[in-house]
């Protein structure tokens, strides 16, 4: 570069008017040669420390947030004492619940009974997921309005209350490794087996199995390298490797087609036995079969019942249910 030129320049002069010999003059030029890239590197690992610093600096207010929902002094004094196991009898009691100062759920009474399955249906914005989001404590209801096995959420430690729970939320996350460690993340030393064996349950394996990896396939950042459906069903296949007590599908299945979601639920029903299960959708092919169904309406339960008993009381469920009728026949014309 012009540096060079200009050492050269300098260079040569000196050795014209010999202040330098030649011989000195290509010295100094092997060893500024041999500087050059020590010093570009010296440059480039200052830099990187810097930015490495930044990111430290950035990662550390993260490690060093007090989580806002922890276990409480007690329960953190009891240590590593085995807790007595789950059944899966939830209920809400008296349930009044708002997001800075803005009340979304009123009055919430709903019981749902070990080993059975309820099914959330409503107008966006209703309070749906943020009532299945108070089970695994992700927000804190008030006191004693939340209950598994009546005993209040706050009674139960953190971890073995969330262990207990697989919650699929609506926006799922996938991390940038392979499909067998997105699905292996909800167990620890998950077997290749019981990979598949979940794979199967969330319809998600014959997908997998016609990647040209199979399961070495890297989903890349967020999944992106797989469809919304297959997002969708390899987080539900994470959750059910856990073999959780409580099983949460929020809205879990709206990225496929309800074909794809006739086979998923049929798969599932499998699963579903003997675990109480909470799935949330709009559509009501997907909630029909639900032992329970509650309709969420302003925040507060207004209908609640069988499908049949809804549809007989022709209120909201019956006018969802018929819009959805009217429409899977004119998509068929």
């Amino acid at each position: 570069g012009l540096a060079i030129v200009l050492v050269l320049w300098l260079g040569g002069r000196e050795v014209i008017l010999g202040r330098m010999t030649p011989g000195g003059f290509a010295a100094y030029l092997t060893y500024i040669v041999q500087l050059t890239w020590p010093v570009i590197a010296l440059g480039w690992v200052i830099n990187i420390f810097e930015r490495g610093t930044a990111s430290m600096g950035r990662i550390n207010e993260i490690l060093t947030e007090k989580p806002e929902i922890e276990d409480s002094p007690v329960l953190k004094a009891t240590g590593n004492i085995p807790a007595n196991p789950i059944n899966g009898d939830i209920e809400f009691r008296n349930l009044n619940f708002s997001y800075n100062g803005t009340k979304v759920l009123h009055d919430i009474n709903l019981r749902i009974r070990a080993g059975s399955s309820l099914a959330i249906v409503g107008p966006t914005g209703s309070g749906k997921t943020t009532l299945v989001s108070l089970i695994p404590r992700i927000y804190d209801a008030p006191p004693g309005t939340v209950l598994i096995d009546d005993k209040p959420l706050r009674e139960y430690r953190l971890q073995d209350l969330r262990h207990n729970i697989g919650f699929v939320p609506q926006e799922t996350f996938l991390f940038s490794d392979t499909v067998r460690e997105n699905i292996a993340f909800g167990k620890e030393l998950a077997t290749d087996q019981e990979i598949k064996d979940a794979a199967e349950a969330a319809n998600i394996a014959a997908d997998i199995e016609s990647f040209p990896e199979q399961y070495k396939t890297m989903v890349g950042e967020r999944g992106i390298a797989l469809s919304g459906g297959q997002k969708q069903r390899t987080a539900i296949a994470r959750a059910i490797i856990r073999d959780p007590r409580i099983l949460i599908l929020d809205d879990a299945l709206s990225s496929v087609d309800t074909h794809t979601e006739d086979k998923i639920l049929n798969h599932l029903r499998e699963v579903m036995h003997g675990r109480t299960t909470i799935f949330i959708s709009h559509r009501v092919s997907t909630v029909r079969n639900a032992d329970r169904i509650a309709v969420l309406h302003g925040g507060r339960i207004v209908e609640f019942g069988t499908h049949d008993e809804l549809i007989a009381r022709n209120g909201y469920y019956t006018d969802l249910y018929n819009k959805q009728l009217l429409e899977e026949e004119l998509a068929e014309v």
